[in-house]
């Protein structure tokens, strides 16, 4: 069995990461009173005046320099192995995880909902564009080097294809459902990219070097 190096141990920075998103929607949601995860977006709770601003904002600045931190170890280990398709995939995901975290720290909601000042413009015209299509061509490169050839990295591909439909499940079921149900569907996309982040640590934990044997 190969030795594991620091660079994959410090992989397991994106199950971190997860485990600070879950707990800045969970303990963000307690610190403020009235919140309803069903109707309302993630967002929310970190909104300048949301009563959750300070806790929320700061699990969500740890999740973000996790993640971060995983994704760019992921690009590190990737060079040289899979292929071009799939490595560029890896690559866009990690600058949509820098965007994710630079933008939305720059320019947080102003109000629960939307306020309409230029920092909710910006976070939701802007910065949330940017995130979702960085996402979306992101994982459609990972899902194109996932089934290429040899299909070593077949069962990443599998990973962003069901990551990619959560995605879509948020928009078109914000279209459909009621808006009292608003908050369940968009966690669907929120929690896609976080998830496939910690996915794409455990690759970079244990198994892109044996996949390469």
């Amino acid at each position: 069995m190969k030795r594991k190096k620091l660079i994959n141990w410090l992989c397991l920075s994106g199950i971190i990461s997860l485990v600070f998103y879950i707990l800045h929607t969970s303990v963000g949601a307690m610190y403020y009173p009235g919140y309803d995860w069903m109707s309302q977006a993630v967002s929310d709770l970190t909104a300048i005046n949301a009563p959750s601003f300070m806790i929320a904002n700061g699990l969500a600045s740890v999740y973000a320099l996790f993640a971060c931190l995983n994704v760019v170890l992921v690009c590190i280990i990737i060079q040289g192995k899979g292929n071009r398709a799939l490595r560029l995939g890896i690559y866009l995901f990690a600058v949509m995880n820098w965007v994710s975290a630079i933008g939305y720290a720059l320019f947080p909601l102003s109000d629960s909902g939307y306020g309409g000042t230029f920092q909710d413009i910006m976070h939701v015209y802007v910065i949330t564009l940017l995130v979702v299509m960085l996402s979306i061509v992101s994982l459609v490169l990972i899902i194109i080097g996932g089934f290429k050839k040899d299909r070593k990295y077949k069962s990443l591909g599998i990973w962003a294809i069901i990551a990619l439909v959560c995605m879509f499940i948020g928009p078109m079921g914000m279209a459909i459902v009621p808006k009292s149900y608003f908050g369940i569907v968009e966690r669907f996309s929120v929690y896609s990219a976080v998830v496939f982040n910690a996915i794409l640590g455990m690759y970079g934990f244990a198994f892109f070097d044996r996949i390469e044997r």
